[in-house]
């Protein structure tokens, strides 16, 4: 029996093949010109086409590793703040004798020495890895853990960086200023919280700054001196008030300038009123 020819449906069917005709090409006034310009161009540097092509690559190559680049330094500042975070949770772990409780995950050590030796291994590998501004905060953090167990080689790592400029430069003087005024160097001390407060622009309160500078004084005997700090501190805070127009709570420093006034200027102190804390329930302030 005759198979039956299948029909296939219109839309699917070979078109039938007709004989060639030449192909118009369409085009509007503004290709026609822009063609034409590009011609001209062409012979304007024909022979010189391998030279361009060349330069072109360059450029592009060029463009290609600014790119790499850039996305390397995100992935190289990202992978050196973790490392960071991971050293700084070091630095702050847990020191105790006894055993770990039940449960316990985090880092701890039996003694401050043994943290510190910990800490700044890790600092130090990761001054070691990486490049500024991260090398400076891990070598920051290398000398603040290194005066717990060396601290003369603290001391020398601290007065180098210190005479950097910006937040290291800062905070290193800083932590050097606290250490020589442990160590009985009172006067060097003082000049170095007297640099710190005449800074502009510091990631340090001028609160702390002055509380600090105004200890000094009173452990040199200079109570008239350290009493108008402490008095200059607790007294704008005692009468701050927000944008509401309420009395703002005083700072732990001012609190703390207040009772040290107290002690060396009782009189002076009482010159000071810290706002009584408001009702939670509204109203009337609390005492």
């Amino acid at each position: 029996m005759a198979r039956k020819k299948r029909q296939i449906p219109e839309q699917f069917q070979t078109p039938v093949q007709t004989a060639d005709k030449p192909k118009t090409a369409y085009q509007d006034d503004f290709q026609s010109g822009g063609n034409q310009r590009v011609e001209e161009f062409g012979k304007q540097f024909e022979g010189k086409g391998r030279n361009i092509l060349y330069g072109l690559a360059a450029v592009a190559v060029l463009a290609v590793l600014i790119g790499i680049f850039f996305a390397w330094n995100r992935r190289s500042e990202a992978a050196a703040q973790t490392a960071l975070g991971k050293a700084i949770e070091t630095s702050q772990a847990q020191v105790s004798a006894s055993p770990a409780p039940a449960g316990f995950t985090g880092k701890m050590f039996k003694t401050d020495k043994e943290r510190s030796e910990a800490a700044i291994a890790e600092f130090q590998a990761v001054a070691d890895k990486f490049g500024n501004p991260t090398k400076d905060k891990a070598r920051y953090f290398v000398a603040v853990n290194r005066l717990k167990i060396d601290r003369p080689a603290a001391v020398q790592e601290l007065e180098g960086l210190a005479k950097n400029s910006g937040e290291i430069g800062t905070l290193s003087k800083f932590a050097l200023a606290q250490a020589k005024t442990g160590d009985g160097r009172l006067d060097e001390a003082a000049a170095l919280y007297n640099e710190l407060i005449a800074l502009p622009n510091s990631v340090l309160s001028k609160d702390t700054l002055n509380f600090e500078l105004a200890n000094i004084y009173q452990k040199q005997g200079k109570t008239t001196e350290a009493a108008d700090i402490y008095y200059n501190i607790a007294k704008p805070a005692s009468e701050a008030k927000g944008l509401d127009g309420k009395p703002v709570p005083m700072s732990q420093t001012a609190r703390e300038a207040k009772d040290k006034l107290e002690e060396i200027n009782p009189e002076r102190a009482k010159e000071i009123v810290e706002p009584a804390p408001e009702s939670p329930f509204g109203g009337m302030p609390i005492g």
